[in-house]
């Protein structure tokens, strides 16, 4: 192993005044300032025996702060290479490094030309915190990270990106120290990936006939041709190598058994069905998937060949998520295999498939990952599994002896809205603003110290169904990559999250350098809703100076005349409070407008039997009496989702009211398998024990008024309400997601 010393001759300069915290991010796990500083110099002389890839990476990054020239250690300026053993015992020893900064050098030390290069990263930020003055305080940092997998997902089968937009995602993770990169090349709206042996899939499976367009529920398409696009083996080669270069490894995907339709639309022979098929045209889970016969694996494990050859990385990723049963339960062939070898069911079959793709990419000396419903049936014997549909699957994982990455939905998924869906790009649903990032634990409590060391690390992903171009990538990543990053170093401190957030506003300099349209939600104002005597009040914030607020009750746009927001703003009648933030009598954020409709619910004490899914629970049970009617185009912060559980929602007024009216609203949105309710009841009582039924709903009375319950209860005076909601459970045969559970959305429960 190698120790790199980096030192730069400089003249000694006065006693510099340490301070408390740097801008980096990642923030390192130790600085210590000391005496002194360092006087950045006009030219830098370097060693000939310098790691040349890192080096010349360092060089471009920081052209125009210093020169640079290689010489002899006498001439000052010079970069020693020794021998350091021993061999380091794991990855995150690999990725350790130290800069030690004094009046006269700078010292950089690690084991590896991975931790050297880390160490340039952290390099590089201060030379440019510190370029305006010439002077970096003098320091000790000794750093590594937590987690070995740092990852960040990038989806280019719904939207595609070229070579060098891909590239450039490559360059923001090695800037921020995230080391595994996910390409998610295949899927059911088209095949991204060359393969030689099969050429029909880039032929056919790379292009569709148009793209669903706007909000899911508005079921409308563009009517435009999208491909042929694809990456050649030679494209794979050139991102590969360009990515190994700033060390980071790409782990492929390959979906399996589900996600297939662009794969049977090239080769239909390898479905349950005759077909025709076509890749996908709307978003979501479509029933065709591969059929589990002998030829299907033979076309998997040629594909996975010549995957393998093309990426280095330990890890193949084989998807296994979202697999409707549908056809293999129609499936003669599929129904035999299952006698043929004891399996208990569909979901034994898709183990079975699991398992069998494992044992070849075993074989050829490579390991498994895959969502976490490759856990059903029972998880292959080396498989790694992504945790994402909350973190259940990384526990079951860990326990059994098995690695894990987390990324659960409601914590990684940056293809939900960031800031107000109201002021936001359209996107997929849910609300994961740059604060829920950074209060992430990858670890999770269930865990004892023997179990958490299976947690790999952690991983956000970008899904592109709502995202046409780059633009919208980096807007989608940014700031979020930056609470991520430090996620996975394991230095976030979510207590301190404005310190945090004061440095991503320092880092907004370096993304506008670089041309990245980056989200500026966290300048826009933000509101909560919160309990409020007898009822609720708006809390604003902003990452600004709060004196800078301004809003309006009567729905009109706020100048920086508007009434200055001072406390939480009592909510008492039904009405919109509109927002903005403004500096020097300028107007700096996007207007925000939140629409209150307030019953006699609003604010009451209300619990919950079933709590709703990690992802779709911003709020809790607090949310459905908050005054604010879900937006059905938006699945954002408004709604509490539930997958295969009923509502049953009880609230208290506090005292006998009398009411004669009750709403609610469902949502369905099959393509994203939400259902309306099946049926509803609603029931009263004086002591929230003994509940009397006032009145109930059919499906058919929900299907008429599309999921917007207002029903007249006749005139009732009672204590206690509670409303029972039931999910329309499993979701039948000729549905996206057929034969898995349904998912219940629902809002404000209100009475008047």
């Amino acid at each position: 192993m190698q120790r790199f010393l980096l030192i730069f001759s400089v003249l000694f300069s006065t006693f510099f005044c340490a301070q408390t915290r740097l801008n980096l991010i990642p923030y390192p796990q130790k600085v210590e300032f000391l005496k002194g500083e360092f006087i950045i110099p006009k030219s830098l002389k370097l060693d000939e025996n310098l790691p040349k890839k890192e080096t010349a990476y360092f060089k471009k990054h920081t052209a125009g702060m210093t020169t640079f020239n290689y010489g002899k250690k006498d001439q000052g300026v010079h970069l020693v290479n020794s021998l350091f053993p021993p061999q380091p015992s794991s990855d995150r020893q690999k990725e350790k490094y130290s800069i030690d900064i004094s009046a006269k050098e700078i010292v950089i030390r690690s084991n590896t030309d991975q931790g050297y290069f880390l160490a340039l990263q952290t390099l590089i930020q201060l030379f440019s915190q510190y370029k305006d003055s010439g002077r970096i305080p003098a320091m000790k940092i000794e750093d590594e990270p937590k987690f070995a997998w740092r990852g960040m997902h990038l989806d280019v089968c719904r939207h595609f990106f070229t070579v060098e937009e891909v590239k450039q995602y490559i360059d923001y993770l090695a800037m921020y120290k995230l080391n595994t990169f996910h390409w998610h090349l295949t899927d059911d709206q088209g095949w991204r990936i060359e393969i030689k042996k099969y050429p029909k899939l880039t032929q056919i499976g790379s292009k569709r006939k148009e793209s669903m367009i706007g909000a899911y529920v508005d079921n409308t398409f563009d009517g435009k041709p999208y491909g042929p696009y694809f990456y050649t083996q030679e494209q794979i080669k050139d991102v590969v190598k360009y990515a190994e270069e700033r060390h980071i490894t790409i782990v492929p995907e390959i979906e399996m058994p589900g996600h297939a339709l662009a794969a049977l639309s090239a080769y239909p022979e390898l479905a349950c069905t005759k077909g025709p098929f076509e890749p996908a045209t709307k978003w979501g889970v479509f029933d065709d998937v591969f059929c589990p016969k002998d030829e299907t694996f033979k076309f998997l494990e040629n594909v996975l060949d010549e995957v393998i050859k093309l990426f280095p990385s330990k890890y193949i990723h084989i998807g296994g998520d979202e697999c409707p049963k549908t056809r293999w339960k129609e499936c003669a062939h599929c129904q035999e295999l299952i006698k043929k070898n004891n399996l208990k069911d569909e979901h034994g079959l898709q183990s079975y498939f699991i398992h069998r793709i494992e044992k070849y990419v075993n074989s050829k000396g490579r390991k498994i990952i895959g969502w976490d419903e490759i856990l059903e049936g029972g998880l292959a014997p080396n498989a790694a599994v992504m945790s994402w549909t909350g973190i259940k699957g990384g526990v079951e994982a860990a326990k059994s002896g098995h690695f894990a990455v987390m990324t659960p939905g409601a914590y990684c998924y940056f293809d939900h809205y960031q800031g107000d869906p109201a002021t936001e790009p359209n996107a997929f649903g849910g609300f994961t603003p740059l604060e829920k990032v950074y209060s992430y634990n990858p670890i999770p409590e269930e865990l004892n110290a023997q179990e958490a060391k299976y947690i790999l690390g952690v991983q956000a992903n970008l899904w592109t169904e709502y995202i046409l171009d780059f633009k919208q990538v980096q807007y989608m990543i940014f700031p979020r990559l930056l609470a991520l990053s430090e996620v996975a170093w394991e230095t976030s401190d979510p207590g301190n999250y404005k310190e945090f957030e004061s440095r991503v506003i320092n880092e907004f300099k370096t993304l506008d350098k670089l041309g990245v349209n980056y989200a500026k939600s966290i300048y826009n104002v933000s509101g909560k809703v919160i309990p409020f005597k007898d009822g609720v009040a708006y809390e604003l914030s902003t990452s600004q100076n709060p004196k800078g607020i301004r809003y309006t009750l009567d729905g009109k746009a706020p100048t920086v005349n508007s009434q200055p927001y001072q406390s939480p703003i009592p909510v008492l009648n039904s009405l919109t409070i509109k927002s903005a933030y403004f500096e020097n009598g300028q107007l700096k954020s996007a207007m925000s407008s939140q629409n209150f409709t307030i019953s006699k619910t609003t604010g009451k004490k209300i619990t919950l039997e079933e709590q709703p899914s990690e992802n779709y629970s911003f709020g809790g049970a607090f949310t459905l009496v908050d005054g604010i009617i879900g937006n059905q185009r938006q699945l954002g912060k408004t709604w509490l989702g539930f997958q295969g559980k009923d509502v049953v929602a009880t609230i208290d007024f506090g005292q006998k009211t009398s009411f004669s009216e009750v709403y609610f609203n469902t949502l369905d949105n099959k393509g994203s398998w939400i259902h309306f309710a099946k049926s509803a009841q609603v029931l009263i009582s004086d002591n929230g024990t003994d509940f009397k039924m006032i009145k109930e709903i059919g499906k058919e009375d929900i299907l008429s008024v599309n999921g917007k319950i207002k029903v007249n209860v006749g005139n009732q005076n009672s204590r206690y309400i509670k409303v029972k909601i039931e999910n329309a459970g499993i979701i039948p045969a000729g549905n996206p997601g057929a034969d898995s559970k349904a998912w219940l959305f629902v809002d404000e429960i209100g009475a008047n």
